[in-house]
């Protein structure tokens, strides 16, 4: 009985963070997709550079 219980949580344990991924990269995706162009390419110039990875 403790080995079925042990494993029903183990599987929780990785369910949730899985399902919490997925929902930060639904909201990314359908976030990026709904900015303009300009304004993505703006911010992730900005990120670059405050990172200090050289663009050009």
């Amino acid at each position: 009985m403790t080995t079925m219980t042990k494993t029903l949580s183990d599987s929780r344990a990785r369910f949730f963070p899985a399902l919490f991924a997925a929902m930060i990269g639904v909201a990314v995706i359908s976030l990026t997709g709904h900015v303009q162009a300009a304004a993505l390419h703006d911010a992730a110039h900005d990120v670059r550079h405050a990172t200090g990875f050289p663009c050009h």
